[in-house]
């Protein structure tokens, strides 16, 4: 019983400390649905990336503190050119993000002259520099349904979500990019499929980066499949809002298991289970406790973006916000 009180009161005292350093620094935390529970806990606001990228043009501290991955931070630094902006742990990478580079991008745009270039939020500055507008899981259909529907659009750097889009779009003259993130191509539709025979009264919450998000989107046209009716594909911040009026005693949820996080919170009466246990993002959880509080006790590590570039990208983030 001691040790459980002594480590209750040790996160305590952490919070305490950070919620001070915070104050000293005019920092606002912000963190990500896939951050560790101490880390949400402890922010000022929680969400996906859409909600992040509001948040960040939105506040007026003078520092702001990006607890996601190094994309994010990025995005807050386009969205925030005079003020600073910091990342606990610079090491904090995407895979997704990498799968495509700024140079790519040029050759594929010389590819298709005059295509409206679609740039998921999980890419590089460089990239985004280089694309018309950006997009989130959220929005990425209403955005590609406002391009004209005669002129060609390159979508990038994720294959499931660019073909869950095509999908709900019926778009023809679209181009995907064969990137994925490591995490959610894990997903696999077997995997789903048995968890949702195993649970009939189930609900399936399914992020359109999934490996399997391709396969349920076939699958919940056919009525006589086990996914009919139960299935919803959604951003994470779709998914919180699901929450909050979901029936189904279960609900299996196809992404990174930070998201379990806020789900269980706002519906502590659910039982959440991730599909895949193990999808869990490395990068996403290298912003420990000790990486947060040095963060704010050192000012590491602050994020420099070339003022040009960042004007281009800026141009699209900006778009999709709008």
């Amino acid at each position: 019983m001691g040790s459980q009180n002594g480590s209750q009161q040790d996160r305590q005292d952490w919070h305490e400390r950070v919620r001070q350093l915070a104050a000293e620094r005019d920092a606002v935390i912000l963190a990500h649905n896939y951050q560790r529970p101490e880390i949400q806990e402890v922010a000022d606001h929680v969400g996906d990336s859409l909600a992040l990228a509001r948040l960040a043009a939105k506040s007026t501290a003078s520092t702001i503190v990006l607890c996601g991955v190094y994309f994010m931070a990025e995005t807050a630094k386009i969205l925030s050119p005079g003020r600073t902006v910091l990342i606990p742990d610079a090491n904090a990478g995407c895979s997704l993000a990498d799968s495509i580079t700024a140079d790519q991008l040029r050759d594929w745009k010389r590819e298709h002259p005059g295509a409206a270039v679609v740039a998921y939020v999980n890419t590089s500055a460089e990239v985004k520099a280089e694309a018309d507008v950006c997009c989130t899981s959220a929005n990425a259909p209403e955005i590609v349904a406002a391009i004209p529907a005669d002129r060609e659009v390159l979508f990038l750097p994720d294959q499931f979500l660019g073909a869950y889009v095509r999908r709900v779009t019926g778009r023809a003259n679209m181009h995907i990019w064969m990137g994925e993130c490591h995490v959610h191509a894990g997903i696999s539709p077997g995997e789903l499929r048995q968890r949702a025979a195993a649970d009939p009264e189930a609900e399936l919450y399914v992020h359109p980066e999934c490996g399997c998000g391709t396969s349920v989107l076939w699958q919940t046209g056919q009525e006589e499949d086990i996914f009919s009716e139960r299935t919803r594909v959604l951003s994470t911040g779709g998914m919180l809002t699901a929450a909050r009026t979901v029936a189904a005693p279960t609900v299996l949820v196809a992404t990174e298991t930070g998201m379990l996080h806020q789900l269980r919170k706002a519906r502590p009466d659910v039982r959440w289970e991730a599909v895949n246990p193990r999808a869990t993002c490395h990068y996403m959880k290298m912003i420990t406790a000790e990486a947060l509080e040095r963060c704010l006790r050192d000012g590491t590590t602050e994020v420099t973006l070339d003022p040009a570039m960042a004007a281009r990208a800026r141009r699209a983030v900006e778009a999709m916000i709008a």
